[in-house]
């Protein structure tokens, strides 16, 4: 067994369980020019819970190993709670120390385990791929200066239980890791063995089968890559080019986009109803569907991907200008400038006024100039293109009764003014 062991700053993710403790004993008999730490996450879920970080921190004494731990607090004991947490916490261990490579002890019968549970839930060629050997996992570990390392994936559980006896290593044995209420310990305990009897070496095929799906979704994230460079039109997609592709190939193209985006890969119902929508909807259809990290948005026949706005309306508010070149507004998403024009509001007159800001209400009307027709904003945002979305968090300022500046449009032209001394117009930045 002579799995790589990186160079340079490592750390082990070091539970104190038999796989971690045989990379730790691994990493530093490897020795070589590198600088070997061992982070410990204390969940709190077991009673044994203080005994683990005590024997994890004496063995790395032991070793000549730096040492730390981190203790988390779950909203819940689900697995994946915990698991978003410990790698969360890892994450942040690593920056704290400067290290840029975290070792897990992830084995071959891990990757077994892995694909199989993938394949239980139906899922694609992204799932069937298992773990990778490296990976920078930012969603897990807050960070992409930290690559995650898998040096134990070809390497069995049975040999790792061989390493720990004939080196002595002492080890914590955790007790949930026999509670068969959790799906990869069922498997583990109940599924696995009989596989390993009717189907001896079946890790090994597992494993291998992984690899086909790997180079598998390789292609299909190139040819993603091919057909989003061909259909992105700035931030959006050109549906007009999307319809050119087959199903597979958009559904392809969509989740590709989607993980560009940074947004979490949406279920395969969800991503069929959406592309339905959004390829079938009629051209002046405001179309709007609502993902957990995103609004998904429909505008002259482009697709849209929108940070999704509180559910909760800012509330009309009332505010003074005392001379300040800016005023932020939070609840409205932005900030207001005030700047000098030729053609403006009187400043001695705006300071004496209670001003008010909101979003926008319906039949509200602007006139952007003397020889312009008064218009509402509605009518206002349509001739400029402004997107429907765009247009429900765009807020608007005046005074009681009149409307002064629309954000996306301009100043109202009733009380502009030239004359001696300087004229103020306004500006909204969205933040």
């Amino acid at each position: 067994m002579h799995p790589h062991i990186p160079q340079g700053a490592i750390a082990i993710a070091y539970s104190g369980g038999l796989d971690s403790s045989a990379l730790l004993h691994l990493a530093v008999a490897a020795g070589g020019e590198r600088q070997v730490h061992a982070f410990h996450i204390h969940h709190g879920l077991s009673p044994n819970a203080d005994a683990w970080e005590a024997h994890c921190r004496a063995e790395c004494a032991r070793l000549g190993v730096t040492f730390a731990s981190r203790r988390v607090s779950l909203p819940d004991r689900s697995e994946n709670c915990a698991r978003k947490a410990r790698y969360a916490a890892l994450g942040a261990l690593c920056a704290e120390h400067g290290v840029d490579q975290l070792l897990t002890a992830h084995h071959l019968d891990d990757q077994a385990e892995t694909v199989l549970l993938q394949l239980l839930r139906g899922s694609g060629p992204a799932g069937l791929s298992g773990m990778d050997a490296s990976n920078r996992a930012a969603g897990l570990l807050g960070t992409d200066k930290v690559l995650l390392v898998r040096p134990l994936l070809d390497t069995s559980r049975a040999q790792l239980e061989a390493y720990v006896r004939e080196h002595g290593i002492v080890h914590i044995d955790d007790e949930s890791n026999a509670d068969t209420r959790y799906a990869r310990n069922a498997l583990r305990h109940e599924i696995m063995p009989k596989l390993a009897q009717a189907y001896p070496g079946y890790q090994e095929r597992f494993a291998r089968s992984a690899r086909h799906a790997q180079s598998a979704q390789r292609l299909l994230t190139e040819l993603a890559a091919e057909d989003l460079r061909a259909c992105l039109a700035d931030d959006s997609l050109d549906l007009a080019k999307v319809r050119a592709l087959s199903e597979d190939r958009t559904s392809n193209l969509l989740r590709h986009w989607f993980a560009e985006r940074g947004i979490r890969l949406p279920s395969t119902n969800w991503l069929a109803e959406m592309q339905e929508q959004a390829l079938t909807a009629r051209d002046d259809a405001n179309l709007k569907v609502t993902h957990p990290d995103c609004e998904v948005r429909r505008h002259r026949d482009r697709l849209y991907l929108v940070p999704r706005r509180p559910d909760a309306e800012a509330e009309q508010q009332m505010f003074r200008w005392n001379g300040e070149g800016s005023i932020d507004f939070p609840e409205f998403g932005g900030t207001l400038h005030f700047e000098n024009a030729d053609i403006g509001l009187d400043p001695e007159w705006l300071r004496q006024q209670m001003l008010t800001i909101a979003f926008r209400v319906g039949g509200a009307k602007l006139k952007p100039a003397r020889n312009r027709p008064t218009r509402t904003l509605k009518q206002h945002y349509q001739t400029l293109g402004v997107p429907a979305w765009e247009r429900e968090r765009m807020p608007m300022v005046g005074v009681f009764g009149q409307i002064l500046f629309a954000a996306g449009i301009g100043m109202d032209c009733h009380k502009l003014s030239t004359g001696p001394g300087q004229r103020l117009v306004f500006r909204w930045e969205t933040k």
